[in-house]
């Protein structure tokens, strides 16, 4: 009998300790050992269809969800800090969230964003700094590229990544250093293959095409997400649809010498009024992005600041910049900054240098979906050049440049499910 009380005595304190502690908190502050990783348990329960609740502005832009079989180990085995917190505990919290004069809310997650990277088959000579932390905080993704986006295949994911594409069929621009190297030339037949392939006559309509397939995707509800060049090159493509705008050694013939005043940038999605770079043999695409002789910032200086914005009002952009920290380390790449004065006046700005005149970080709405272009390569490597070794991010496991990519990522997990055509 005595054994039978204790027995029953032990599960009476276990029930209404289970009672009492039945909420994780995720902080992500600077108490968090692994920012990244978190986001990956946080798409791991929602695969589990365990709601999750991220705290807009709480800790970091905390994440809190009901205890569940497994996830407490989970969280350990990949080194994220959390805590176990009472019922009691967790209303505090909600309480301080709810104060009218407190910036913070609460974003239910609960769908699980099925996504997809549109990057070539072939090995790049350069990192895709979206797969890698994709990779790191074990998020899976499918591949896919040009076949597939003609083929019709989009609809099938919410989440669609862009990285370092030229969207111009100029092949990155890269003829003038890297015309003679097997990587390169490889690229172009791939490229051209692809074209025939799909009934093209030049790879440039081929990818303008798939600018607006991309472009259909989002306005049928899908997120797409662009870093470096997949920015203004995606923009220009659309400007010139059905325009001549590169030269010979691209496509085999001169390009129109009045595409400049043909292009059309109605069809654009960030940007308006830019001015094409005309010369073959230069690294760049238009005036869109700022050069490193006018913008007078180096490794040592160059900063740019995340907006504030009202998370009960504007919860979106608050959403895709939370973190455990506002200023945030630059980084170059071959699209690194956008001009200001060529922003449409409808782009919501959520990161900027003010002393250049230059913009990071934009968001904006397209019929039922949304885009975001982020300006720079890779967060942690500040002038990722061609051939690099990729990053390591285990020596970065808090990245605040990486968590703006992964904001991206969870976005369409706090949106209902969209019918895209």
């Amino acid at each position: 009998m005595l054994l039978k009380r204790i027995l029953l005595t032990l599960l009476v304190a276990l029930t209404g300790l289970a009672a009492r502690a039945n909420h994780v908190l995720v902080p992500m502050d600077n108490t968090q050992k692994e920012c990244l990783k978190a986001y990956g348990v946080t798409f791991w329960l929602l695969q589990r269809e365990v709601p999750v609740d991220w705290l807009l502005n709480y800790r970091g832009g905390a994440f809190a969800f009901e205890t569940t079989a497994g996830a407490e180990n989970e969280l350990a085995v990949r080194g994220v800090s959390f805590q176990v917190i009472s019922e009691a505990q967790y209303t505090a919290i909600l309480q301080e969230i709810a104060d009218p004069n407190a910036n913070m809310d609460v974003m239910r997650l609960e769908k699980v964003p099925k996504i997809a990277v549109y990057t070539p088959k072939g090995k790049q000579p350069w990192d895709d700094a979206v797969t890698m932390v994709l990779a790191y905080a074990e998020i899976p993704y499918t591949q896919l590229y040009d076949d597939e986006v003609l083929a019709g295949q989009l609809p099938k994911y919410d989440w669609l990544h862009l990285h370092h594409e030229d969207f111009t069929g100029e092949y990155g621009k890269f003829y003038s250093t890297y015309r003679n190297y097997p990587w390169y030339q490889q690229q172009v037949r791939d490229a051209e293959a692809a074209a025939k392939r799909n009934g093209f006559g030049k790879v440039s309509q081929m990818k303008g095409t798939v600018a607006v397939k991309m472009q259909e995707f989002i306005a049928g509800g899908g997120f797409l997400f662009a870093m470096c060049s997949a920015t203004d090159s995606y923009d220009i493509a659309l400007a010139g649809l059905g325009i001549d705008m590169v030269e010979s050694m691209y496509d085999g013939d001169p390009a129109d010498p009045n595409a400049q005043s043909k292009l059309n940038f109605n069809r654009c999605l960030a940007f308006e009024n830019f001015q094409l770079v005309r010369n073959p043999f230069e690294y760049e695409y238009s005036n869109i992005d700022m050069q490193p002789n006018e913008r007078g910032l180096g490794e040592q200086n160059d900063y740019f600041s995340l907006f504030t914005f009202s998370a009960k009002y504007d919860p979106v952009p608050t959403m895709l910049c939370q973190n455990h920290e506002k200023t945030i380390h630059g980084f170059m790449g071959q699209t690194t900054a956008f001009r200001k004065r060529l922003i449409k006046s409808d782009v919501i700005v959520m990161g900027d240098t003010k002393q250049t005149g230059e913009a990071r970080y934009l968001h904006g709405t397209l019929g039922k979906g949304t885009w975001t272009f982020y300006g720079g390569h890779d967060p942690e490597d500040y002038q990722h050049l061609v051939g690099e070794e990729p990053t390591d991010l285990t020596l970065h496991p808090n990245s605040p440049g990486y968590r703006l990519i992964l904001n991206n990522i969870l976005f369409p997990a706090a949106k209902k499910k969209k019918q895209k055509t």
